[in-house]
């Protein structure tokens, strides 16, 4: 994935990169697992979006006020919803 160019991120958003286990032994030890998220060029987030570990947002993607994104995001693409689902695809203005 290129660099990012052109991301908004509105307020309150939590990008996070460390879940912890589902066991309880590995909740007490405080094991951590961290996974990267990457976000692609021309992506705007509302407010109050959350973005999981591990999840890649393509590009031109467009992440709706509120919506908790589990799982990988396509390019081109207006998401939302607990959890996010693809609303609408989108059109690519500026590629030629």
């Amino acid at each position: 994935m290129d660099p990012q160019k052109y991301v908004m991120i509105g307020p309150n958003t939590l990008i996070t990169t460390v879940n912890h286990p589902l066991s309880p032994m590995g909740r007490r030890k405080h094991l951590g697992i961290a996974k990267p998220v990457k976000i692609g060029s021309d992506v705007w987030t509302g407010g109050n979006v959350t973005i999981l570990p591990g999840v890649t947002v393509g590009n031109n993607v467009v992440i709706a006020a509120g919506a908790v994104v589990t799982k990988d995001v396509p390019d081109n693409c207006v998401i939302g919803g607990v959890p996010a689902k693809i609303i609408k695809e989108i059109e690519n203005d500026v590629e030629g």
